[in-house]
């Protein structure tokens, strides 16, 4: 998300900090080319001259002009103003003291109402919250079907209603089955249209009120851009909206409904919808984001990440087997295992600082390598992997013909691996580790 505008603003920044003297005339031209930027990822005018003008208000000032390190702290003032303007302090989904907690999802059609009815049930379910799905979007029996086959694998459970029962009665229905067996929240999917009409605002309205809903969330759609941003204000306005949530956030879109949005209905974005998968789910971070826009990486949710991926006993057993040289083919085949549980390879690259497209593709890994290696791990019997030494001629034959590989790709993962190992070895030693390291690759 963002790729174009990051770009753009990644090269203004860096004409602007490689300048050896900053005026308020160089300001002023480099902030009305980030302006450019802004609108051309779709950013609300109005959200767009004012973003401008604070960080112009702070960037001309003495202080600014006259450091060493003017440049780079214009950037810092554009990160402040930007994590200002996504929102400074971060805003969640609350559960309420009386259960369930009612979550009404509104949004236009194709919005990804219902996707994301299902990767919310499984975030909570992440947090060992038992929820309930209902869909009363009567008018897309589709829908309704879909939720229900989202619904184990988020780990929540689905209640249907009798054909024809009427959105309302659906809601209320839900509300008593989620009372009567103790779930601690109710998502409600709803009816979208294609556009905002008065037909729409009355049925929300009256499920809103039918079951008391504690948090209304509007899901839209990233891509749309300022088509977002008037959805939302109208939602804003005649239904009432606790939080907002946008979604494919993944494409290849312009970005600018999410630094619009919170300036112009006053509401926080909760979530950022990212793949059709359940697990692609961001809790929105202003700060992160800023930095994620700005270039400078997202330290913070590669971490979480590798949490999510990653036990930390795991990780403290791998650390001990590479400090006594114990790392095994078992080992190699349980990293591969990790590396896919953090997902696809270009997510992960992009929340390093300072990782443009072009270092993004230049750093891709060979991913048919990476599934062949794993093949040919699956392939081998417990005891080949935890002793790679007994892997004669006949054994690799087997191995290969088992993996749908040759006896040199089989050759190739056993060499890989041994230098793998060898690394290990030397750098247990520190510098004389080091120095023959240089001696053995240089």
């Amino acid at each position: 998300m963002f790729e174009t505008l990051t770009d753009r603003l990644s090269g203004i920044f860096k004409n602007l900090t490689g300048q050896a003297r900053l005026t308020p005339e160089n300001i002023r031209e480099s902030l009305r080319d980030v302006r450019r930027a802004l609108l051309e990822a779709d950013v609300n005018l109005s959200v767009a001259r004012d973003f401008v003008a604070r960080v112009e208000a702070r960037a001309v000032g003495e202080e600014v002009l006259k450091s060493l390190s003017a440049g780079h702290q214009v950037v810092g003032i554009v990160e402040d103003e930007l994590t200002a303007l996504l929102g400074v302090t971060p805003v969640t989904l609350a559960g309420s003291q009386h259960v369930p907690t009612v979550v009404l999802l509104a949004g236009l059609q194709g919005s990804g109402k219902t996707t994301f009815a299902g990767k919310l049930a499984k975030w909570l379910h992440g947090k060992q919250r038992r929820t309930l799905l209902a869909s009363a979007d009567v008018y897309r029996p589709a829908a309704i079907d879909q939720l229900e086959r989202l619904a184990p694998n988020a780990g929540a459970s689905f209640w249907r209603a009798p054909e024809g029962t009427k959105p309302v009665e659906i809601a209320k229905g839900a509300l008593d089955e989620g009372k009567r067996r103790g779930f601690d929240f109710l998502i409600l999917d709803t009816a979208g249209r294609l556009h905002v009409d008065d037909e729409l605002m009355h049925e929300l309205a009256e499920l809103k009120s039918a079951v008391r809903a504690h948090q209304v969330v509007l899901v839209m759609d990233g891509m749309t851009g300022q088509e977002a941003v008037r959805v939302g204000q109208t939602f804003a306005e005649k239904i009432g909206v606790d939080g907002l949530v946008l979604t494919k956030m993944d494409g290849d879109a312009r970005g600018g409904a999410a630094l619009s949005l919170r300036h112009v209905t006053g509401k926080p974005i909760w979530f950022l919808g990212v793949g059709e998968k359940l697990d692609g789910l961001e809790v929105f971070d202003a700060r992160r984001l800023a930095g994620r826009i700005l270039g400078m990486g997202d330290v913070v949710g590669l971490v979480e990440k590798a949490r999510e991926a990653v036990s930390v006993e795991d990780a403290q057993a791998l650390a001990a087997k590479l400090k006594k040289s114990d790392f095994s083919l078992e080992d190699f085949l349980e990293q591969l295992k990790q590396m896919k549980k953090l997902g696809p390879i270009e997510g992960i690259l992009k929340m390093l600082p300072g990782m443009s497209a072009d270092r993004i593709e230049q750093a891709r890994p060979d991913l048919d390598k990476l599934r062949s290696y794993e093949a040919i791990l699956l392939s081998m019997t417990p005891r080949e992997r935890r002793s790679p030494r007994i892997l004669d001629g006949s054994r690799r034959r087997r191995i290969a013909a088992g993996s749908g590989t040759t006896v040199p790709v089989v050759n190739r993962l056993l060499k890989d691996f041994e230098r793998t190992r060898m690394l290990m070895k030397h750098l247990r030693k520190g510098p004389r580790g080091l120095a023959a390291l240089r001696g053995h690759f240089g």
